[in-house]
């Protein structure tokens, strides 16, 4: 306004003298204005300075600007606010007006915060980590005793077992991990940790976070201001962020961090704001009212909602995603970049300033990546805090923000100094890193054997090469390692360490407000899974329904003991079916169990804060089920009609309900996996139900099983409610059959319960005894018990002959050393484990050799071929059919999130893509980048077709066609972002699988000829392939030397993240696509795997097919390597499609045209620098919205064009067409999944281990139990001594082989019907019951109400009852004594009007069994092959 103002005074002389009158009123006003502002605010501060300290603490002055009334003007007012009470609207209001700018606000707030603790003259508490001679070393098995195969698995438990004899068999040889490094971890410094693959940086990480698993053998010292790490709690006093995301996938990015905000408290904020107000206060200092706000608002402690949420939401980028669920593999939530920000987020919200960061920029794109190692850079100089971080590909923009770098390799510190001297260092050791490369790219290859000889600076001298020992050793010479040396030998002052550096107390929460905050979380899941509860009793009213009717009061009596025993049947099913209602609880509590590990080693909150709330929350529901199914069976039913009576029999129900949730969730705590958890679930139910007193009375389990009796809660559970109704009016007011005994008592007496009134309160005292013992247990369980999956470190056969080498030559022992082998066989993979379940990579040198100028597509394709050691076009020696893909005018839209409708959105639908269009050619490699969450991978996800959920519109064609999925699928290839492959199968198998089922028939015919000879025929089915194809791909991936390592689990076992992304890639190329997706693919991955990945998709290309790519963090050399570009922005609008050009001077040309636009700096990196220029930030600062600008480009008129064009079949050219659906037949499907089926279940020994012990104990079991109950007197035949004939014995067996089978695919149908674990496991339950319930057991079937009796014969264990009682009873002639009955009835005859079961009818009853076996198999094939559950 003033501006204009003063234009016109200097344009018209004539009236200035009203102008400047005018000019003075508007500066007077302004002044006034300002001026009244600010006697506001001091009345504030007079009057809060005025309150008590406590008061004082918790009040702030909020400014805020509001419209007055008459023109519209915004004026600032200030208000009085409680810290604690601050509303979201207040909280973004301050967000927004401290840190709009992200990486630029908030180093302006900081300073700001810096300057005011400073004019007090408060000294922050800073933390300087030391690590002197740390020496790590692990045993690792070697030899084929690597392949996790069942023979193999079986050897290393006998040689567990005899160990503890001090009998050592196994072959084991010593990996060093780390080599006495040494160093210094200052605060104020970034640091960066760098290093290739496996130079054990993840284990310095957690070495110096006080983390390392406890099997590693470490010798060396570290310490924290001096202190040893067992003088302090160094879990709180530093964070190690791990590189595995693991999260609970129902709660929200905002809700995740604000948990963890609560549970890591506020440290030693609260105090040092005490301290600052004092000081204030006596020196008269009025603090600026935004900083001040922020300070009180991130000191409170217990507050459910932190600003300091807010604050790491903003300077993360999380801002955008805050209301969105974080997502697992089943829901569809964040991107992967973002929760790895998540990730980073959840640990730096807390008050720790010394943090060790494990690649948290994985998944990031540069400009985000850059955006946060901003921030947190901001945040160690001008808080003094101590960061060391370990990043895998850091371009050069990100790389300068450190001070220091400690570069590791082969387990050893080859430099730790300034970043500015690094370089000097390796040119003194004859290595200069070339103009156009990267300072870290250079470093993570200067140790490399393959990759030195291109650094080599000078020319005229021969070249050598020089191992990391050997730079070790120079370093220690050069005048930085001299520095290091001389700091180190002067011991740390303790006394100059703050009293708040270190924490010394477990929790930084009194435990009330951790069990407080504890109980929020869960039942913001209960809600969140509220359909798995809702699913629960639905189920429940079913099932009650079903058991009203099977057991209808009309066919109900009370005249005889065989009515006694019908009501027993019925108390028994309603214990039964209310005690498989808690099944579930091990599947919801095996999947919350990773996240759970994680908090209780970072000390969040103590076990017991974990399960009580679990516990609690959980009675309401059991007690609303528990009167559903009281209230829909009792009287439906007929138990006698007395209140008192349906009381107790509530109370046991609910009693019975609550034992078995903790017996499940203790079976869960104790197995740890699903496998180990549902088996054992399983045997514990069997043994509970065996030894009950109802499958055997009391009286007739054998003595040396008594004790069972006594422990196992449903004989309790059973004499509770057998006493409750037998000792009603109607039941002993009537004599039994002997016309002396009550008919209740009889009845009692002949199941072998105690008839005796006190035993309804001892059953039920024991239920609530066994609901507190088990959750106790569980508590403990989870208190004491680490996570399963932790395998002995284990070492490759080429890996270790190379480490040989490299000892021999430099003459010292470096890594590797053999402690208890006999033999020279060497080993076959490898794996390291650390504490955090992470694991440093494998020890592979990659068999390529790097161009020293990075991977150029201008250069001769053969020239390049040879320098880089790749031939150029090989491993595509298939013919292919070149195919182009155009989009015309894409939209994708999902149904709006339900909780950002809770925010206030209006809209049903969210667009995630917004008219797209571009193309993709033969022969041009595509990047497809943009920030995190600008729709890269979702646009990939929609032009190939794997969306299963949302609303798309727009064109797709293929080579002028409309794009057909059927055939898409047939010529395209999809390498995901993760990496999903069959963790038992070998890098070869996984190809040879891959390529048989989706080459087509024809590559069969092709004469199976390698290196000139016809292959011999052989039982593998690489026979049936051209294996030269198979070879030729492996060679170009360059996965040859590791064709035989098993792949293995990620983050686990087995290959590491870029052998991981590698075999991604090559299961693809086997295939033969013309057309290949790669989401990407070099994420995870350091610079030389990186260069590896992109040297294989750029050979890929050259050969004609279509590629594109999405990719974060592109170097220079990398981003170089593609031909065209599409560049998205947030909201799925394309701001750039077009090529590079050389050096990447067309996009360069492109953006530096844009009016305001920064240019770029000389090496700076095109596509960091294209990032940046393109941000929200600078749209917002040109006022100009890039989507636009594109759409009004010559570009965007000549890619429209190239469209229309390419949207048109070319003459002669006909639509793809296959003949049949699949490549290859079903008998050839068949035999492929059978030979890799085969292969998995070998190696899978904790799967077939655990049936076995399951199988075995089971049949010790019931052998033990029914001890010779048979007709004459190591298998449960012989045990329980049924009568040795051979057509018995065989019946037997087959009718138990059969009825195993289709358990097995009953189980394996459940999986293929339903969205997830717990449901299948709720599901599963449910059905278990009713398979009880008309088994036949229960109640016999001329007794089943003949509305019901079609379930009977429909139900699969019914038929498998009928099988074995009718071939081992049903000819035996001997008498049996049967309550009720005068005379003494035959077995035979017992067994044909009792229950009802014919002899001649067991073959119709083999039939019928095998019937469900096959119905069962083809269900779960047809559900597998049909349903799917993923949301995309």
């Amino acid at each position: 306004m003033e501006e204009e103002k003063l234009q016109v005074l200097s344009g018209n002389n004539s009236r200035s003298g009203s102008i400047r009158r005018s000019i003075e009123d508007v500066f007077g006003a302004s002044r006034r204005s300002s001026r009244a502002e600010e006697d506001e605010e001091a009345l504030r501060w007079a009057a809060l300075q005025k309150l008590p300290t406590y008061s004082r603490l918790r009040t702030s002055i909020l400014k805020s600007f509001v419209e007055s009334g008459d023109n519209g003007d915004k004026v600032a007012v200030h208000k009085e606010i409680d810290v604690r009470k601050l509303d979201m609207h207040d909280r973004q209001q301050l967000i927004d007006s401290l840190f709009r700018v992200a990486e630029e606000d908030n180093e302006k707030f900081l300073i700001k915060f810096r300057n005011r603790i400073q004019k007090v003259g408060i000294n922050l508490p800073t933390v300087e980590v030391r690590f002197e001679n740390l020496r790590i070393e692990a045993d690792c098995y070697i030899g084929d005793r690597a392949l996790p195969s069942l023979a193999n698995s079986v050897r290393n438990i006998a040689e567990s077992a005899l160990s503890l004899l001090g009998i050592r068999l196994a072959e084991r040889t010593k990996l060093t991990i780390l080599k006495d490094a040494s160093g210094i971890i200052k605060p104020s410094r970034m640091t960066l940790l760098l290093g290739p693959p496996s130079s054990g940086k993840t284990t310095l990480l957690l070495a110096l976070a006080g983390k390392l698993d406890q099997s590693l053998k470490v010798r060396g010292e570290v310490t924290y201001n001096g202190h040893k790490l067992n003088e302090f709690v160094p879990q709180k006093t530093s964070a190690y962020i791990s590189q595995n995301d693991v999260h609970l996938g129902e709660m929200t990015v905002k809700e995740t961090l604000d948990f963890s905000a609560r549970c890591q408290g506020v440290g030693s904020r609260y105090e040092l704001l005490t301290d600052l107000s004092r000081r204030e206060r006596s020196a008269g200092i009025l603090p600026e009212a935004d900083v001040d706000l922020f300070m009180k608002a991130t000191a409170m402690e217990g507050v459910e909602s932190s600003l300091i949420t807010d604050y790491t939401l903003r300077i993360l980028g999380l801002d955008i995603c805050r209301d969105i669920i974080v997502g697992d593999e089943m829901q569809r939530g964040i991107s992967g970049g973002q929760k790895k920000r998540v990730t980073t987020g959840e640990m730096i919200v807390g008050p720790t300033k010394t943090l060790f960061m494990d690649e948290i920029s994985t998944g990031l794109d540069t400009s985000t990546t850059f955006q946060i190692v901003k921030c947190l850079q901001q945040i160690v100089h001008l808080t003094e805090a101590t960061i060391l971080m370990s990043l895998l590909q850091p371009p050069p923009e990100t790389f300068n923000l450190f001070d220091d770098i400690i570069f590791l390799s082969e387990g050893q510190i080859v430099y730790q100094g300034p970043r500015d001297h690094v370089l000097h260092f390796f040119e003194c050791c004859g290595f200069k890193c070339p103009d156009r490369k990267g300072t870290a790219d250079f470093l993570q290859e200067v140790t490399s054997r393959k990759d030195q000889e291109q650094y080599w600076a000078d020319k005229s001298e021969p070249y050598q090469y020089i191992s990391a020992a050997e730079f070790a050793n120079r370093f220690k010479r050069f005048y930085v390692g001299l520095s290091l040396e001389n700091e180190l030998s002067v011991p740390y002052d303790k006394a100059q360490s703050h009293n708040a550096a270190l924490v010394y107390k477990k929790y930084s929460l009194p435990k009330i407000e951790l069990l407080k905050a504890c109980f929020e979380k869960e039942w913001l899941l209960i809600k969140r899974n509220s359909f798995i509860y809702v699913f629960k009793t639905v189920q429940i009213i079913i099932v009650a329904i079903i058991t009203s009717t099977v057991f209808i009061r009309t066919q109900m009596h009370t005249r005889n003991e065989e009515d006694g025993a019908i009501y027993i049947g019925a108390l028994l099913f309603s214990m039964i079916i209310n005690m498989f209602n808690g099944f579930a609880e091990m599947a919801l509590t095996v999947q919350r169990l990773p996240v759970f590990y994680k908090h209780r080693d970072l000390f969040f909150h103590p076990p017991w804060a974990f399960t009580l709330p679990m516990f609690l929350l959980r009675i309401p529901i059991s007690v609303f089920e528990s009167i559903v199914w009281m209230v829909m069976t009792y009287y439906a039913i007929g138990f006698a009609p007395e209140a008192s009576r349906f009381f107790k029999q509530l109370l046991v129900v609910f009693l019975v309900q609550q034992m078995a949730a903790g017996m499940f969730r203790l079976t869960a705590g104790v197995g740890r996996t699903m496998i180990s958890t549902n088996t054992g679930g399983a045997l514990i139910v069997h043994l509970v139900f065996l030894l009950g007193g109802f499958v055997i009375p009391k009286g007739q389990i054998p003595k040396w099983w008594k004790w069972g009796y006594w422990l196992s809660p449903m004989s309790y559970g059973f004499n509770a409610l057998a006493v409750n109704e037998m000792f009603a009016t109607r039941w002993m007011n009537k004599l039994a059959s002997d016309n002396v005994t009550a008919l209740g008592v009889a009845v009692l007496k002949n199941f072998d319960v105690f008839p005796e009134r006190n035993w309804f309160w001892i059953g039920a005292a024991a239920l609530l005894g066994f609901v507190v013992v088990f959750n106790v247990l569980f508590t403990l369980a989870l208190m004491y018990l680490n996570p399963l999956g932790k395998p002995q470190v284990i070492i490759s056969k080429e890996v270790a002959r190379e480490m040989e080498v490299d000892q021999e030559e430099s003459g010292k022992v470096l890594r590797l050393g053999k402690t208890t082998s006999k033999t020279n066989s060497l080993p076959r993979s490898l794996s390291v484990v650390d504490g955090d379940n992470s694991r440093e990579m494998a020890i592979q040198r990659m068999s390529s050799r790097s161009n020293a100028d990075g991977l150029c597509r201008n250069e001769d394709s053969s020239l390049k071929g040879a320098v880089q050691g790749v031939a150029p076009k090989r491993g595509m020696v298939l013919p292919f059919t070149p195919l182009a893909m155009s989009f015309d005018n894409i939209n994708y839209f999902v149904d709006m999130p339900l909780e950002m409708k809770e925010q206030g959105v209006t809209e049903d639908k969210l667009q995630l893509l917004r008219e797209v269009t571009g193309s993709f050619r033969p022969g041009v490699l595509t990047a497809l980048m943009g920030i995190s969450g600008a729709g890269k991978t979702t646009l990939m996800d929609v032009l190939a077709g794997r969306k299963t959920s949302g609303y798309i519109e727009g064109d797709i064609r293929i080579s002028g066609f409309p794009k057909k999925q059927e055939t898409f699928a047939r010529i395209s290839g999809y390498c995901e972002q993760t990496d999903i492959h069959s963790p038992q199968v070998t890098i070869h198998e996984s190809l040879i699988y891959s390529a048989f089922l989706r080459l087509p028939k024809e590559v069969n015919k092709v004469e199976k000829m390698v290196e000139g000879q016809v292959l011999k025929q052989t039982l593998s089915l690489s026979l049936f392939i051209f294996p030269g194809f198979v070879d030729e791909v492996m060679d170009l991936v360059e996965l040859n030397n590791l064709k035989n390592a098993i792949v293995g689990l990620p983050g686990i076992t087995g290959l590491s993240t870029e052998q991981r992304k590698r075999l991604t890639v090559a299961v693809e190329l086997v295939t033969n696509p013309s057309i290949i997706f790669m989401d990407e693919p070099t994420s995870g991955l350091d610079a030389r795997a990186a260069a590896i990945v992109m040297r294989t998709v750029r050979n890929t290309v050259d050969t004609g097919r279509t590629v594109v790519c999405t990719i974060h963090q592109p170097s220079i050399d990398i981003f170089e390597a593609f031909d065209e570009l599409l560049l998205m922005k947030r909201g799925g609008q394309v701001i750039y499609s077009g090529p590079l050009g050389r050096n990447s001077q067309k996009i360069i040309e492109y953006f530096e045209a844009i009016p305001g636009v920064t240019k770029i700096k000389e090496k700076y990196n095109p596509a960091t620098w294209m990032l940046e220029a393109s941000s929200i930030a600078v749209e917002v600062r040109l006022g100009i919205d890039f989507a636009e600008y594109y759409k009004s480009s010559n570009l965007y008129q000549k890619n429209n064009a190239l469209v229309k064009e390419l949207s048109t079949p070319p003459p002669g050219v006909k639509d793809l067409y296959f003949k049949t659906q699949y490549s290859q037949s079903t008998w050839g499907q068949f035999k492929s999944c059978s030979w890799k089926q085969q292969w998995t279940y070998w190696r899978s020994p904790e799967y077939n281990l655990v049936r076995f012990f399951f199988t075995i104990a089971c049949a010790v079991a019931i052998g033990t139990i029914f001890w010779q109950i048979g007709r004459k007197s190591l298998t449960v035949y012989t045990m329980v001594g049924f009568e040795w004939r051979t057509h018995k014995f065989f019946w037997f067996f087959f009718v138990t082989f059969i009825s195993f089978l289709y358990f097995t695919y009953y189980g394996m149908m459940i999986v293929s019907i339903t969205p997830n674990h717990q449901v299948a496991a709720i599901f599963a339950a449910a059905f278990y019951s009713l398979f009880n319930l008309f088994s036949g057991f229960f109640i016999p079937r001329p007794k089943i109400p003949k509305w019901w009796i079609w379930y009977y014969w429909i139900c699969p264990v019914a038929w498998t009852i009928y099988g074995l009682i009718v071939s081992q009873y049903g000819d035996i002639e001997d008498t049996i004594k049967v309550p009720g009955m005068v005379i003494d009835p035959t077995i035979k005859w017992y067994v044909q009007h009792h229950f009802g079961y014919e002899q001649n009818f067991i073959k119709p009853i083999a039939g019928v069994l095998v019937g469900f076996t096959v119905f069962f198999a083809f269900l779960y094939a047809y559900c597998i092959r049909t349903l799917n559950f993923q949301i995309r």
